[in-house]
């Protein structure tokens, strides 16, 4: 259970010299200049990362015994290790840009949408954050409206990873179109495409990290789309999105693996070279303490994220149910974001005074980790999954 197939392994050193090769080089600049390389996107379609969980019949490779999500979570974590904005790339394009098309799709739209999706010619999107609903997503103020056969959607969305690029194809967006018997909103997810008429891109985001992802605000105003644009059921939205998020938090807990494991080699290696007082510094305990502290989080990570992967690869062939995952994921995605944190600040304690400086990896990590605790659910909502599953109210 704790120990991956040589399949993965071998996956795992492909994906690292392909990260090597293609991503490592450029990284530094594509950060300085908040470049987002459109032009990798097809080079990880041709080596198959955005159909790890698509089967063959849409271009992807999924064996459903082979542990499909298993392989995305190696993926991200090694495109991780080398730069966090390129792995939640993927992990946005296939969590919230796949996923949701290939589970709640009909035939049409998968035929439509998947092979360039899949392939890497174009990302896809999913605008749930509004302005003023984050965390508290049911309260979505965007509004879809039944005009004959069209759709009418007006409402904002923010903070939407893969929407602006040159390849975006497609951004599913929550909204309500009615109430419930009971009076609450009925929320529903509508596929619109960039270059309809009313839908607005914002300006990308000046971030604090993640320089290289793709984000922005999204504005619809008055926005026409036919009324088989709707994805899934209608009312649905809402719980096919929760779904969504459980796996998302699991693939958040594969990039923050990442950022770990590159956390304590590049710790460990200055430990080494660094030499104050006559020897290396990691000869005194108080640093070489300090990096296995490193080493301890990164395998208590590795355990918890590949736990949770191999717990959604079980559901998915239904030998678990939907319910542990969810608290698997929720334990995941806790743990190892706020250890990445954590981590970071003592790799850059370590570097001391290069570790403030921008041609050190470490303060790119230690700028990008932040997000890791509150994207895909921040860490106080996790507390909250994993009190309600030990019978908790909150």
């Amino acid at each position: 259970m704790f120990e991956l197939s040589q399949d993965h392994e071998d996956f795992r050193a492909m994906v690292r010299d392909f990260a090597e090769r293609e991503i490592a080089p450029h990284v530094a600049q594509w950060d300085r200049n908040h470049h987002f390389p459109t032009d990798l996107v097809p080079k990880m379609g041709d080596l198959g990362l955005f159909g790890l969980v698509v089967p063959e019949e849409f271009g992807g490779s999924a064996d459903p015994e082979g542990g499909p999500f298993t392989a995305l979570c190696v993926a991200i974590e090694e495109l991780g290790r080398i730069d966090q904005s390129i792995g939640i790339t993927l992990s946005a394009g296939v969590g919230l840009g796949i996923n949701p098309i290939l589970t709640y799709g009909s035939a049409a739209q998968k035929e439509r949408w998947l092979p360039d999706l899949v392939s890497g010619r174009a990302l896809a999107a999913f605008g749930l954050t509004e302005p003023d609903a984050g965390s508290d997503a049911a309260a979505t103020r965007t509004k879809a409206t039944l005009d004959g056969a069209d759709w009418v959607v007006d409402g904002a969305k923010a903070f939407i990873t893969n929407s602006g690029t040159d390849i975006t194809s497609v951004v599913t967006v929550t909204a309500r179109t009615g109430a419930g018997a009971d009076g609450r909103p009925e929320i529903s997810a509508i596929m619109i495409p960039p270059g309809t008429a009313g839908f607005e891109v914002a300006p990308a985001y000046d971030k604090l990290g993640w320089n290289i992802s793709d984000t922005h605000g999204l504005n619809f105003t008055g926005v026409r789309v036919p009324q088989d644009s709707l994805l899934g059921d209608r009312g649905h939205g809402f719980k096919q999105f929760l779904k969504t998020l459980d796996d998302g938090r699991i693939a958040i807990s594969a990039l923050a693996l990442g950022l770990l494991v590159r956390m304590r080699e590049e710790a460990a290696a200055y430990a080494q070279e660094r030499v104050a007082f006559g020897r290396p510094i990691g000869a005194n305990q108080g640093v070489s303490f300090k990096v296995a502290d490193l080493a301890v989080m990164e395998e208590t990570a590795r355990l918890l994220t590949y736990k949770a992967a191999w717990l959604k690869d079980q559901q998915e062939i239904g030998k678990r149910s939907v319910a542990e995952v969810k608290q698997a994921a929720a334990i995941a995605k806790l743990y190892t974001s706020e250890a990445a944190v954590t981590a970071t600040r003592i790799a850059t304690q370590i570097f001391g005074g290069n570790g403030f400086m921008e041609e050190y990896p470490v303060a790119r990590f230690y700028r990008d980790a932040k997000i890791l605790e509150i994207g895909e659910g921040t860490s106080e909502v996790q507390r909250m999954v994993i009190a309600r599953r030990l019978g908790l109210s909150s």
